[in-house]
């Protein structure tokens, strides 16, 4: 079966912008019925073509919008997100922050910072983060696979402060606990008087794969603090998931 083939049966079933049957892809792309029907078949059992409603009837399916989203670059995302990222830093007075989940660690790919220059801040920086020991990190891997998570916790888990935890049970009561508030801490963990908050962003058919997050002085990132920064930025995470959503829609 011709690669070829897949792919125009593919653009015709994106193109239509509608459920399409083979007769209608026949219409399309004038492939003979029963090819259409094998070709529809094929796409439908990779999860890249589904029946929503059992009608023989086909649309682009989960695990070819996960493709599409996964290939979006740093730079696609980061456009997207920029506005509503600088909007909160100034509304916090923080840095706010997106990570991406990549293969086996996390890592931070967009900061932005307050506007008015007589406003002190921590920047978090750029790049990698430690799976066990950072609230972006931690916030992505609590609502990963089981699989993902078991890696985490099986180590090395590397000790940067004396608040870091690398035991497994307290990692695991932690990603409980994470899942329960939709937010997750890290304080002091990865350097002494620094404390953030991140929440997930979870995107449709792909689940958690970014989280977004704000840092600042642990004299100022008190409990309550952090816990009404956890309720913000689950609001902010919502609206994150569902601007990249829609821009690979567009």
């Amino acid at each position: 079966m011709h690669l070829d083939r897949l792919i125009t049966v593919l653009e015709a079933v994106a193109i239509s912008g509608r459920p399409l049957s083979a007769a209608e892809l026949h219409e399309m792309t004038e492939l003979p019925v029963p090819t259409c029907y094998r070709l529809l078949q094929v796409l439908k059992n990779q999860g890249l073509l589904e029946d929503p409603e059992s009608s023989n009837r086909y649309v682009i399916g989960e695990r070819l919008v996960r493709i599409a989203l996964l290939s979006r670059t740093d730079a696609d995302v980061c456009s997207v997100i920029a506005p509503e990222l600088k909007e909160a830093s100034n509304r916090f007075g923080e840095a706010v922050f997106l990570s991406r989940f990549r293969k086996r660690g996390v890592s931070i790919i967009h900061v932005e910072t307050p506007t008015d220059p007589t406003i002190s801040y921590v920047h978090p920086g750029l790049g990698y983060r430690p799976l066990h020991a950072c609230s972006c990190s931690k916030a992505i891997a609590a609502f990963a696979e089981t699989p993902f998570r078991d890696l985490i916790l099986k180590g090395p888990m590397k000790t940067y402060t004396e608040h870091t935890k690398t035991n497994r049970k307290d990692l695991e009561v932690e990603f409980s606990h994470i899942k329960h508030a939709g937010y997750a801490e890290c304080v002091e963990e990865i350097e002494v008087g620094v404390s953030s908050v991140a929440a997930p962003v979870a995107i449709e058919n792909m689940g958690v794969v970014f989280s977004v997050g704000t840092v600042g002085p642990i004299r100022r990132f008190s409990q309550s603090h952090r816990k009404t920064r956890g309720r913000e930025l689950i609001k902010l995470a919502k609206n994150l998931g569902e601007a990249i959503q829609f821009s690979n829609q567009t």
